[in-house]
């Protein structure tokens, strides 16, 4: 049963009176967010209790206070998953929130301080810090700024320790978990706009990174896109039933990774069969900008937050689909070549590497990151993007938990050139050739 102030007693007129808000703006916050949810009588008409009276209320002391709407209604939403009621939350409250982040004014210096506080909290594994401290972030500044100043950012940081060493896998999959479910929170708490005009958003296959196109599915919805979000790792024939049943206006893939980025071409060259435009984009190709010329389709910037507004520019234009170079025969034996002999290359580097203290783990799964590196090279047609990632390769080798000490690192990479030439045959000989030219590289 609900609560005496729960319960639906008030026509729109009252309403009205009560908040000064508008009969279409109770309708359009209504249809959008989904605040409030009037009950209706059996003639349609809406009926409202004092507790949404009370809900309008608090939104529009957050707009006065300079949140946007959605901010607010976000922040309603948050303080709600914490367990709290936002009505009990006076002003003298909210402002104690905010100024636990120090005396200063809002600027990008206090944004700056909740990131690092956000950062250490998860490297503790302090869930409800973490928390506290986005709630912190989402009062204080825009919805997009918070996403890409601390959620990606904050990423962005704990990735590189993880890359230099210094930040554990499960630190960085913790911190990771944490930004994901604040997305998905906020994905869903925009109701699907019913419009036949459709994006399909996903990953390519083997590709785990999704922070950025779930973010980039946020961003599309909150302009009223209707959005079809696909997440992680998508099989190619997943991907093309989903296409066939969505008939998106486009299709949206983002690859981090220069292995997934070979996969993405794949899908892509499918798709362009079919006449589906595709956009894509990811760090990999921020990276390595000679990789965006292998992909069938329209490369969309590197800066996320810009990207609705290329998509839509490209909708309205519908320029010719960017045409590379297929992927030449030579290209395409070698790599079939290459899967069929890996696990007798890595069976090699297994006899040939004796390091101290690395372990067959470890052995492993360095076998695993360099032979997807070079996968990818090879379905993307151009080899020598290898080379403009080996840097990357080496610092892994050295940096991460592998831990090899330089010169170790270097008799790893030489053992694989000593494995190459011994198990491929003249059909690996684009491969056999690329390492021999690149022997004082490695």
């Amino acid at each position: 049963m609900p609560r005496k102030n729960e319960v639906p007693t008030f026509n729109m007129k009252v309403v009205v009176q009560e908040t000064g808000l508008t009969p279409d703006t109770l309708r359009a916050w209504e249809r959008r967010y989904g605040m409030p949810r009037p009950e209706r009588t059996e003639g349609g008409h809406r009926l409202y209790s004092q507790y949404e009276i009370d809900m309008l209320k608090w939104l529009i002391v957050r707009q006065e206070e300079g949140l946007s709407i959605s901010n607010a209604v976000d922040l309603w939403r948050r303080l709600e998953a914490e367990g709290q009621d936002p009505l009990l939350m006076s002003p003298e409250l909210t402002a104690a929130r905010t100024a636990q982040v120090g005396p200063e004014p809002i600027s990008g210096e206090t944004l700056i301080k909740l990131r690092n506080a956000w950062i250490g909290a998860c490297l503790n594994f302090d869930e409800q810090a973490a928390g506290r401290l986005l709630a912190q972030a989402f009062a204080m500044f825009p919805l997009e700024t918070v996403c890409f100043e601390l959620l990606q950012q904050g990423l962005h940081q704990i990735g590189q320790g993880w890359y230099e060493g210094s930040v554990s896998v499960q630190q960085e999959h913790f911190a990771s978990a944490l930004a994901l479910r604040q997305l998905d929170a906020l994905f869903g708490s925009i109701a699907t706009v019913r419009s036949k005009e459709r994006l399909l958003i996903a990953c390519p296959p083997k590709e785990q990174h999704t922070f950025s196109p779930l973010l980039l599915a946020l961003l599309f919805r909150r302009r009223d896109w209707n959005v079809v979000y696909l997440g992680a790792n998508v099989p190619a024939e997943r991907l093309e039933a989903a296409v066939q049943a969505i008939n998106p206006e486009m299709v949206i893939l983002a690859a981090q990774t220069l292995y997934t980025a070979g996969a993405l071409r794949e899908v892509a060259a499918s798709l362009r069969q079919e006449n589906m435009p595709l956009g894509f984009g990811g760090a990999i190709f921020n990276e390595l900008r000679e990789a965006r010329s292998c992909i069938p389709g329209y490369f969309l910037g590197e800066d996320l937050q810009k990207t609705p507004e290329v998509v839509e520019q490209l909708l309205q234009s519908r320029p010719p689909l960017p045409q590379p170079q297929p992927v030449s025969p030579p290209y395409r034996e070698a790599l079939a070549h290459f899967r069929e002999r890996r696990s007798a290359i890595e069976s090699h580097i297994y006899q040939a590497v004796r390091i101290e203290n690395l372990t067959l783990v470890d052995l492993s799964s360095a076998n695993e990151d360099f032979a997807n590196n070079l996968t990818g090279a090879l379905a993307l047609g151009n080899i020598d993007l290898l080379r403009a990632n080996l840097n990357w390769v080496q610092g892994l080798l050295t940096n991460h938990h592998y831990r090899m000490p330089a010169e170790a690192a270097r008799r790893y990479l030489e053992s694989y050139h000593e494995a190459v030439q011994l198990h491929l045959d003249e059909r690996g000989q684009l491969i056999r050739d690329w390492f021999g030219q690149n022997e004082t590289v490695l």
